[in-house]
């Protein structure tokens, strides 16, 4: 039964922002230098195209992309296309869109090295945290990796030649086992980089009072691409789904992260050694969420968070899950989406979508429109929910006309745009596990919700359900 308490505490509330505010410069560039063509090889797969099923519903490409200079020369993305990413979000119809994104190219200022990011906002000021996070986050990782570099480690030692193919098998096997130490150091300085850095921004948060945070937050899904290498980093129940060549040639989704609900084995017992509940409630009883140990509040619906500092002292972490996959040819590309998307279109069905994409500029917006319709046939009275899409290709694009790093360079630099950010106003499955990565078998998924309608935080409408959260005591 859908109920009224899934809608957002935003709902009747008249709010607006403007987008990355007035600083950033709007770039536009033609088709001619961002249409890629098609990600995917024709393999009889694909069938007919999802722009055709789009036609005549009023479906436009847009042509315009925010982009500005990042740190040591990269090139940031906040909306839009190029030649190995297409973005998309959509406000739902709860408030305002609380998705936020980004990517960087040149990330760390090296080249073939990009940073990609999704944030789910949750709770009042859940827009303003997850757009600090995403404001903030790519430059104090650059940092903290280049730090780990003067420290002693150099990521081109792990590309270093495996060895002169008529080597002896001895020989083979000693380059084997120096490239698996190879990757699990690059994999160690990655992890160490990224949860420190995870774990400053939330104590940043916590001292910072132009973000209400304490029953606010966002969760965190991104992606570091370095050459063949591929480091992913999860807080939350955001997700992110390699598509990737498998039998035959056949396209297949691999779940990457694991949503990170609070009654996941190893989170409950984290939860529950720290003195928080978990339960759900009689309307939704798929939906288990966290509480505070005396208080009916705030019922949130995972266990690891940027902010909602009320449950930091309870379980709630910001440690954020790491992992590591080596690329390979059969690898097409990722997709990073937030729950709007993964509550009610299936892994193997977001995979198709992109590979259905004529052009790549589009198949993000594909994305987040297949989900909107999958909204209002599966759950016609409930809310449709904010949808963030980052798809980002893993080959050379066929018709490349024109890099992006050659788009005009006449940015506002993400340093003042971190500094002034969002913070203006308050009102706004079978798996197996290598080095930490899930890997999924397309009929199965590792999440805690299938096809829910819901909000992630009810401290806002908590008075609708005081006699049903008193019977849980």
């Amino acid at each position: 039964m859908i109920v009224e308490a899934r809608g957002s505490p935003f709902i009747g509330v008249e709010t607006t922002t403007t987008y990355l505010c007035s600083h950033l410069l709007l770039v536009t560039l033609t088709r001619a230098q961002l249409d890629m063509g098609a990600c995917c090889s024709k393999d009889g797969e694909r069938g007919e195209s999802m722009e055709d099923e789009m036609d005549g519903k009023g479906y436009e490409v847009a042509e315009e992309v925010d982009v500005q200079n990042g740190d040591d020369g990269a090139i940031v993305w906040f909306q839009g296309y190029s030649g190995f990413t297409s973005m998309f979000t959509q406000k739902g119809m709860k408030g305002i869109n609380q998705d936020a994104m980004t990517v960087w190219e040149n990330f760390t200022g090296e080249k073939d090295t990009y940073f990609c990011g999704v944030f789910d906002g949750h709770g009042e000021s859940g827009h303003n945290v997850a757009r600090h996070v995403r404001n903030v986050l790519p430059s104090k990782l650059s940092s903290e990796y280049r730090l780990s570099q003067f420290n002693g480690f150099n990521h081109s030692d792990v590309d270093a030649d495996d060895g002169d193919e008529n080597d002896d098998s001895s020989d083979d096997t000693k380059d084997s086992h120096e490239n698996d130490d190879n990757q699990n150091q690059f994999l160690t300085s990655w992890r160490s980089s990224i949860i420190n850095s995870f774990k400053e921004i939330d104590e940043e948060l916590s001292r910072d009072s132009t973000i209400d945070c304490l029953c606010s937050g966002t969760t965190a899904v991104t992606i570091v691409k370095q050459g063949d290498h591929l480091i992913i980093a999860n807080l939350g129940d955001s997700r992110a789904v390699l598509g990737t060549r498998g039998q035959k040639k056949r396209l297949v989704p691999v779940q990457l992260t694991v949503d990170m609900k609070p009654n996941l084995p190893c989170e409950a017992e984290r939860i529950k050694n720290c003195k928080g509940r978990i339960f759900s409630m009689q309307q939704e009883p798929e939906v288990f969420r966290m509480w505070m140990p005396d208080e009916n509040c705030p019922g949130l619906a995972m266990s690891r968070a940027f902010g909602d500092f009320c449950l930091k002292e309870h379980g709630l972490i910001s440690i954020p899950e790491v992992s590591y996959r080596k690329l390979t040819d059969r690898d097409e590309f990722v997709v990073l989406a937030t729950d709007g998307v993964w509550d009610v279109l299936r892994n193997n069905e977001v995979v198709k979508i992109v590979a259905s994409a004529r052009k790549r500029s589009i198949a993000a917006k594909l994305v987040v429109d297949s989900a909107v319709e999958a909204w209002r046939v599966k759950y016609p009275s409930s809310k449709v929910d904010d949808c963030a899409v980052i798809c980002f290709f893993l080959k050379d694009p066929p018709l490349l006309t024109k890099s992006r790093s050659e788009a005009p360079r006449d940015r506002m630099n993400h340093s003042e745009l971190a500094a002034s950010s969002t913070r203006t106003t308050r009102s706004e499955g079978g798996h197996e596990s290598v080095n930490g990565t899930v890997t999924e078998h397309s009929s199965e998924e590792w999440s805690a919700l299938e096809g829910v309608s819901r909000v992630n935080s009810l401290v806002a409408t908590l008075p609708r359900f005081a006699d049903v959260l008193s019977q849980q005591k």
